[in-house]
C-alpha cells in the first residue's frame, strides 16, 4: 500500500518543522551519512544528513532518541 511507505524528506527546513510532531526518532549511522527516521503519528519521514549537521538537528529533538 503506497499509504504506509516512508517518506523522504529533502530539506533539513522540512524536518525542523516535522520535530514537534514526532512521536520517536531514530538515528541510524552509514559510513557517509546518517539516516533520521521520525515517526508521526501517520507517516514515517526519514532523512539523509551529513554527519556534521546531526548533533545540531538532534539538539533540536523533543520526543525519544533511539541509536539503531
Amino acid at each position: 500500500n503506497i499509504f504506509n511507505m516512508p517518506k523522504e524528506i529533502k530539506s533539513k527546513e522540512e524536518l525542523i518543522k516535522l520535530l514537534p510532531i514526532a512521536l520517536e526518532c531514530r538515528v541510524k549511522q552509514s559510513k557517509d551519512y546518517v539516516k533520521i527516521k521520525l515517526r508521526t503519528k501517520h507517516v514515517l519521514f526519514t532523512y539523509k544528513a551529513k554527519p556534521e549537521e546531526v548533533n545540531e538537528i538532534l539538539s533540536q529533538v523533543k520526543c525519544p532518541i533511539i541509536n539503531l
